[in-house]
C-alpha cells in the first residue's frame, strides 16, 4: 500500500490481453495503480487456470442423482444435473467412550444447522451398529431444527455426548484422544451451487473417499508457539501448522504457492515485451524494471494465497444464516472449532481464490487512482527503542497493547506460506524459519518468565521506545498515540484501574511526555466477530502528547484531586454530547484525567511518596462513577428509583418491603410505578418491568408522566428486540418524546451501561451501548420523517421534536 503502487503509477498492464488493446492503438488511460490492478486479476486468473489443471480433479462437480433426490423436494429438479461444489462440512470425530462402541467414530458437532433461511440441517441416523448423516429440508420441523442448533454438544465448552450410547464426551477425554492420534473427521453434508441457491445434499462414501488418500509434497511442519489463550487447538493434539488443513487443502495451497513463483517469469517476459525496462534490481531493493514488476504482482498473488489459507483450514466455520464458510482470523486467535467447512477454492464462492483475486484487484484499481509517481512512501523494520528514522519528523503511532494479543505466534500461520512463496522476492525479511518472537514488546509470562516479569519487560520496552520517538520527533508537533485497550479489566480493593494502561502510561511519564488532548476516534469495525453481539471498544483514543515542561511543578494529592474535579466532569460532558460509545467512556475519560496528572513533574501522597499511575487511574474512574452518579439529579423521581433499584437488583425480584424503603427514599410510590407500567408485584414480592414485556405499541405522546426510564427502555427495545422496528421506530419515538427528552434518554444510556458493565450484565451492556452508538443514524432518521409528515405516523406531526 506504502511503497510498490506509487513505484509502478501510471503503468499500463503488461498481460496479452492488454498488448492486443495496445497494438491495436487503443491508448491506455488509466491512473494510479490500475494498470497494476489489472494484470493481478489477470495473472491471478491464470494461476486459477493451471491450479485446474493440476489438482481439478479433487474438486469435481457432482451430479446429482435420483437418490440424492428421494424425499427431497428442493433437490428434485437438479436430478441428471451437475453442480458446483460451494463447501464440504465436515464433524471432527473421536472413538466413543463408551466400551459398547469403542470401535465407533462419534461425531463432535457444535450445531447440525447447515441454513436457517431455508430450515435444513443434519441428522445422525443410527444403523447397523454405526451411523450416518442425512440432510432433512423441512419446513415444518421446528423441534427437530431446534435441537440440531446444539449439535451433540451437552454444556458448555468442549462438553459432547456420545451419538451412539449417550454416554458423555469430557473435554479432558477429547484432550486425550487428540495428542494421542485418534480424532479424526467425517464428512456431514455437501453444499452446491444452485439456480441461484444453495443446495444441500447428504453424503456418500464416494464424496468422503475423494480427499482422504491425498498426500501433499510440502507441508509447513512448524511447530506451533504461543499460549492456549489465544492458540487453542494445542491442547487437542493440533501443535503443527500442517495439522490446521485437511490432505486437500495442503495439495491446493502448495499448488497455489508453486504457480505464483511460476508465474513472475510470464510477467516479466510480458514486461519486457512492451518495453518496460529491464532493470535488474529486485522490488525488494527499490528496482521498477520489469524483474520488479513481476515481482510486485507475485506479492499481490501472495496476499491472495494469504487469503486462500484463513478461508482454507480445517478451523472454519459453517455459517448457517450467511450459508458459506466463515474465516479462521475473524479475531486474533485460533480457536477450536468441531465442524468445519472446507470451501472449494476452485469454485466461484466464499472461499474461493477468484473472489480473493477480485478483491484485490477491486482495492488496487479504485483506491490508489489519485497516486502518481511524484508520490512515494517507504517501510523500514527496526527497533523503535533505537531507531533514528523519527528525527524531525511528525509521529502518529499506535503501539502494542500489553498482553493483549500475541501477534508474533499468530503471524506464523500466514508466514510459512508467505516464505515458501516470496522468499526469493523478499529476502532479508524470510532469513528465519518462524517470525522472530524475542524482541516482541508484549507482556507474555510464558515467554518472559512469570507475570512479574512479563509487566517489567512491557513497561521497560515501552519506555525505551517513546523516550527514543519523544527525543527525536520534530518539536513543533506532538505525538499521537492510538490506544484501543479496554481499561476496566482489573479491580483492587481500592477501585478499579488496568495493568495495560497503568503499564503504558507509566512509560509514558517515566519518556518526560505530558497528555495534552485526548481524541476518541472510531477505528473498529463492528462487524468483525469480536464486535458483534459484544462489548468491544468501538473506538481507538488518540492520546495528543509533548514533552513535559523542564519547569513544571510537583503538587500534592489534594491539589491534584481538585484540579482533576474541576476539570474531567466538564470533559466528560463533551465526550458524551460528541456521542462517544458507552463501551469507549472509561477509555477516552483517561485522557483528560492523565491530562491533569502529566503536567505536575510528581503528584506526592500525603506521605511524601510519589503518587503512582495506578492510583490516579483510580481516582479518574471514581470520579467518573461519581459524575454519572450526579447527572441523576436532573432526572425524574421515577427514573431515580429504577436506577436505584436497577443498581442493587437488576431485573430480580425483591420482597415488598425492601421495595417500600427505597419507594420512600426516592418520594414515590408502588401504585404510581405499576400505573406507568414500569414495576411488577404479586405475592409479596416485586421486580422492574423489563423491555421486552413493555407494550410494543407505546406512544409517548399519550403518556400522562413522561420518564426518562420509560423513554430510554422502549427506544433501546426498539433498536435490540428481535421483534422490534429498529431505526424507523426508534425515530418515530424520538419525534414523540421531542428533542430534550430524547436526549436525556440517550444520556441515560452511560448511567445504565455503567452499572450493567460492573456487574457483569452482558446483554443490558450491549443494549445500552447500541442506543448511543446509533444515535447519529436515529436522528437523520427522524429529521427524515420530519420533513416528510405523512410518513411520521403515531397521529404525530413533524412538529413534534426534530
Amino acid at each position: 500500500m506504502i511503497e510498490i503502487p506509487p513505484r509502478f503509477a501510471g503503468n499500463p498492464p503488461v498481460n496479452p490481453d492488454a498488448r492486443a488493446e495496445l497494438s491495436r492503438g487503443i491508448r491506455w488511460n488509466g491512473k494510479g495503480a490500475q494498470g497494476l490492478a489489472e494484470d493481478v486479476k489477470y495473472y491471478g486468473r491464470w494461476v486459477r487456470k493451471q491450479a485446474e489443471k493440476r489438482v481439478g480433479h479433487l474438486y469435481p462437480k457432482i451430479e446429482v442423482t435420483s437418490v440424492m433426490a428421494a424425499e427431497r423436494p428442493d433437490v428434485a429438479r437438479y436430478v441428471g444435473r451437475q453442480l458446483t461444489v460451494v463447501a464440504w462440512i465436515w464433524a471432527r470425530t473421536v472413538k466413543s467412550p463408551n466400551p459398547a462402541f469403542s470401535d465407533v467414530d462419534v461425531p463432535l458437532v457444535s450445531n447440525f444447522v447447515l441454513s436457517t433461511k431455508k430450515g435444513v440441517f443434519v441428522e445422525p441416523v443410527i444403523e447397523h451398529g454405526g451411523y450416518r448423516f442425512t440432510v432433512i429440508a423441512r419446513e415444518n420441523c421446528d423441534d427437530r431444527l431446534r435441537i440440531a442448533k446444539s449439535g451433540t454438544k451437552r454444556g458448555h465448552g468442549a462438553n459432547f455426548q456420545c451419538v451412539m450410547s449417550a454416554s458423555p464426551i469430557t473435554s479432558n477425554y477429547i484432550k486425550t484422544q487428540g495428542t494421542t492420534g485418534r480424532m479424526s473427521s467425517k464428512l456431514m453434508a455437501v453444499v452446491v451451487a444452485g439456480d441461484r441457491e444453495r443446495v444441500y445434499l447428504s453424503p456418500t462414501l464416494e464424496l468422503e473417499s475423494i480427499s482422504r488418500p491425498i498426500m501433499s509434497d510440502w507441508k509447513p511442519e512448524l511447530k506451533i508457539s504461543g499460549s492456549t489463550q489465544y492458540i487453542g487447538v494445542r491442547p487437542y493434539g493440533m501443535d503443527q501448522f500442517d495439522q490446521l488443513f485437511t490432505p486437500r487443502q495442503l495439495v491446493s495451497l502448495t499448488t497455489l504457492s508453486d504457480l505464483v513463483s511460476e508465474v513472475q517469469q510470464h510477467i516479466r517476459t510480458a514486461a519486457l515485451s512492451i518495453g518496460l525496462h529491464d532493470e535488474s534490481t529486485p522490488l525488494s531493493k527499490g528496482g521498477n524494471g520489469g524483474y520488479a514488476y513481476a515481482e510486485a504482482v507475485g506479492v499481490y498473488l501472495a496476499f491472495a494465497l494469504s487469503k486462500q489459507a484463513d478461508l482454507g483450514n480445517s478451523l472454519c466455520r459453517w455459517e448457517p444464516s450467511a450459508q458459506c464458510p466463515r474465516q479462521l482470523f475473524g479475531r486474533q486467535a485460533m480457536s477450536m472449532i468441531w465442524d468445519f467447512a472446507e470451501g472449494n477454492p476452485l469454485g466461484d464462492s466464499s472461499g474461493s481464490w477468484t473472489v480473493f483475486i477480485d478483491g484485490i484487484h477491486s482495492a488496487l484499481s479504485r483506491i490508489f487512482n489519485w497516486m502518481d509517481e511524484e508520490f512515494w512512501g517507504a517501510v523500514s523494520r527496526i527497533d523503535a527503542g533505537i531507531q533514528d528514522l523519527s528525527a524531525d519528523k511528525i509521529v502518529s503511532t499506535d503501539p502494542p497493547y500489553y498482553d493483549n494479543v500475541p501477534y508474533a505466534d499468530l503471524s506464523d500461520f500466514f508466514y510459512v506460506w508467505l516464505r515458501r512463496t516470496l522468499r526469493r522476492v523478499y529476502p532479508d525479511i524470510f532469513t528465519t524459519i518462524a517470525v522472530p518472537k524475542v524482541g516482541e514488546l508484549v507482556a507474555a509470562p510464558y515467554r518472559q518468565g512469570g507475570k512479574h516479569k512479563a509487566e517489567q519487560y512491557f513497561l521497560g520496552g515501552m519506555e525505551k521506545a517513546i523516550s527514543c520517538l519523544a527525543e527525536q520527533t520534530h518539536p513543533a508537533f506532538p505525538i499521537t498515540i492510538y490506544y484501543a485497550f479496554k481499561q476496566s479489566e482489573t479491580r483492587g480493593d481500592n477501585g478499579s484501574a488496568s495493568t495495560g494502561w497503568e503499564t503504558f502510561l507509566d512509560a509514558l511519564i517515566r519518556a518526560h511526555l505530558s497528555v495534552t488532548g485526548t481524541v476518541p476516534i472510531r477505528t473498529e469495525n463492528a462487524s468483525r466477530l469480536r464486535g458483534m453481539s459484544s462489548n468491544a471498544l468501538a473506538s481507538s483514543i488518540v492520546l495528543v502528547c509533548r514533552r513535559r515542561s523542564l519547569d513544571s511543578e510537583t503538587t500534592s494529592r489534594r491539589e491534584f484531586l481538585s484540579a482533576l474535579r474541576m476539570e474531567l466532569p466538564r470533559s466528560l460532558l463533551e465526550l458524551q454530547r460528541s456521542n462517544v460509545a458507552p463501551v469507549d467512556l472509561a477509555q477516552a475519560a483517561i485522557g483528560p484525567g492523565m491530562a491533569v496528572f502529566t503536567r505536575y513533574a510528581q503528584v506526592l501522597e500525603a506521605d511524601g511518596t510519589k503518587m503512582s499511575v495506578r492510583s490516579a487511574l483510580v481516582e479518574i474512574n471514581r470520579l467518573l462513577d461519581e459524575t454519572l452518579t450526579r447527572q441523576e439529579g436532573n432526572l425524574d423521581e421515577v427514573t431515580r428509583f429504577c436506577i436505584a433499584w436497577y443498581e442493587q437488583y437488576g431485573n430480580s425480584e425483591r420482597v415488598f418491603g425492601e421495595a417500600e424503603v427505597l419507594f420512600k427514599a426516592k418520594n414515590t410510590s408502588f401504585d404510581s410505578l405499576q400505573r406507568l407500567g414500569l414495576i411488577l408485584g404479586g405475592k409479596g414480592k416485586v421486580r422492574l418491568t423489563r423491555r421486552d414485556e413493555m407494550e410494543p405499541d407505546w406512544n409517548p405522546s399519550t403518556e400522562h408522566r413522561e420518564t426518562v426510564w420509560k423513554n430510554a427502555q422502549h427506544l433501546t427495545r426498539s433498536l435490540t428486540a428481535e421483534q422490534g422496528g429498529g431505526l424507523n421506530e426508534a425515530a418515530h419515538l424520538v419525534l414523540a418524546m421531542g428533542t430534550g427528552q430524547a436526549e436525556k434518554a440517550r444520556a441515560l444510556a452511560y448511567r445504565l451501561y455503567s452499572l450493567a458493565d460492573r456487574k457483569r450484565w452482558v446483554d443490558d451492556a450491549l443494549a445500552y451501548n447500541i442506543l448511543v452508538t446509533s444515535w447519529p443514524q436515529i436522528q437523520a432518521e427522524a429529521m427524515r420523517l420530519a420533513a416528510t409528515p405523512e410518513q411520521v405516523g403515531l397521529g404525530l406531526s413533524a412538529e413534534s421534536g426534530i
